[in-house]
């Protein structure tokens, strides 16, 4: 017995299911390809303006609430914030572990592209965990600075630190410096990279005329490529840093084959990392021959960190301001 086609898709007229695959199957091959073709197209090659707000939002609380946490910890009186409780730094850390990866799962929401979420969730997820870790280890070392410690010195080498008695306590100072300077950074700084190239991978267009970076743009080009290079020299991720700017360079030279090139937000992230590496060039060749820093920075890639920077001469020019 034959069934019309029509007569069954209408006995199912309750089971949107069934219908949708009535429909799938009176559609030919090549249309169907056809409509997943243009469906991939369109989700390739959307483009989205420059989202000033968000670079200008997460620009600024980079600056308050990173590079000013250390700033604001010396700045306000001691009297406030006691040695044996979190320090203004510490409420700026706070807020900054939770403000970065919003602004950063926002940035992701308006990709053009559809990106691999579950790889976004876990690394905003290690992102949270390094950032925390971080701020229980730099909070004491900033806060051992008020005491006489020296970031210029390893913690064996500091006057305070090498006379502890049992010596035990230095080995307890030396790992709370590894959870501050590699654990907790590595976790920190591994997946916030790793998010960015991955919001990079969905910043091209096949029009030319996209990829201009508009005034406002080229305005904060600047303050971002600066805080950049905090980022690298004072975390002592040079080696993650470049590595992800030459992926970038890599996908860039990938997609220009295929005629595609950078919107305004990619243009705008790969000129500040290009800055950021110049910046990070001037730094080194300026305090090459340095040659306190450069014995607690030896190896090939000598990057001196800006407190330890700080601590061994900004410092004692300030001690001897006030001894005149």
């Amino acid at each position: 017995m034959k069934v019309e086609p029509l007569l069954f898709v209408d006995s199912c007229v309750h089971c949107g299911w069934e219908q949708a695959l009535g429909c799938a199957a009176e559609r030919s091959p090549g249309e169907a390809r056809g409509t997943h073709a243009a469906v991939k197209n369109e989700d390739t090659f959307k483009t989205s303006p420059f989202h000033l707000d968000l670079w200008f939002y997460f620009t600024l609380q980079n600056w308050v609430l990173d590079f000013g946490r250390p700033i604001a910890m010396i700045i306000l009186p001691l009297e406030w914030f006691p040695l044996n409780k979190p320090s203004a730094g510490d409420y700026f850390h706070m807020a900054y572990n939770v403000i970065t990866p919003f602004l950063l799962l926002k940035l992701i929401e308006r990709s053009p592209k559809t990106l691999p979420r579950s790889m976004v969730y876990v690394s905003i997820i290690m992102f949270v965990m390094g950032a925390s870790i971080h701020l229980v280890g730099d909070s004491v070392n900033h806060r051992l600075i008020f005491s006489g410690y020296q970031h210029h010195l390893s913690v064996r080498e500091n006057p305070i630190i090498k006379n502890l008695k049992p010596e035990t306590l230095i080995d307890s100072f030396e790992l709370l410096y590894y959870y501050d300077e590699y654990l907790g950074h590595s976790m920190w700084y591994i997946p916030f990279f790793l998010i960015l190239f991955i919001y990079f991978t969905g910043c091209f267009t096949p029009v030319e005329e996209e990829s201009r970076m508009p005034v406002p743009a080229l305005l904060l080009m600047g303050p971002s490529s600066l805080y950049y290079w905090y980022l690298v020299t004072e975390g002592q991720i040079f080696i993650l840093y470049i590595f992800t700017f030459f992926a970038m360079m890599a996908l860039v030279m990938h997609q220009k084959r295929k005629g595609l090139v950078l919107d305004s937000n990619g243009l705008f992230l790969f000129y500040s990392f290009i800055v950021t590496l110049i910046l990070i060039a001037v730094w080194v060749v300026w305090l090459w021959n340095d040659k306190i820093l450069r014995k607690k920075y030896p190896g090939v890639i000598y990057i001196p960190e800006p407190w330890a920077f700080y601590t061994l001469h900004m410092n004692n020019l300030h001690a001897a301001k006030e001894s005149l």
